[in-house]
Order: C-alpha cells, then structure tokens, then sequence
C-alpha cells in the first residue's frame, strides 16, 4: 500500500482514508491497534467493513487506502 503511494510521490502523512476489509469483525480491537501502530501520528478516516472472504483462505484482513499527494510532489507534476 504505502509503496504504491511512495511511487506516486506521496508518503504516509498523505494517506486521508483507510478501508478494511476483515474476515471476522471479533478481531477489530487488534487490527485497529495495528493499524493506529502503522499510521502513528496520522489518522486517517477509516472504516472496517466484514466480508465472508478475501482473494485467499489465508487473508484476513485487507486495507485500502486513499492518498492525496501535492501536485508538486508528483512525478508527473
């Protein structure tokens, strides 16, 4: 996620809104934690959605995220 922000020449303070997807909604207290822990002082608006599966067995949680990066920090800008 952040990577594909990084190469947009964002960096994490840009990211304005999160989604999480999760398998099961019992564990919103540690994915928030998580997630509180990634962004540190940045908060995002966020929201967590519970779905009865993601693209594997495995996954049980995914993020989206919404950045707005400055014209000027953009490669194309």
């Amino acid at each position: 996620m952040i990577e594909a922000i990084e190469e947009a020449g964002g960096r994490r303070e840009h990211v304005v809104r999160t989604r999480m997807y999760v398998t099961d909604t019992d564990d919103w207290e540690t994915i928030g934690t998580v997630h509180g822990e990634f962004f540190g002082d940045v908060r995002p608006a966020s929201s967590m959605v519970e779905v009865s599966s993601l693209i594997g067995p495995e996954y049980v949680v995914e993020i989206e995220a919404e950045a707005v990066v400055p014209a000027a920090r953009r490669p194309d800008g």
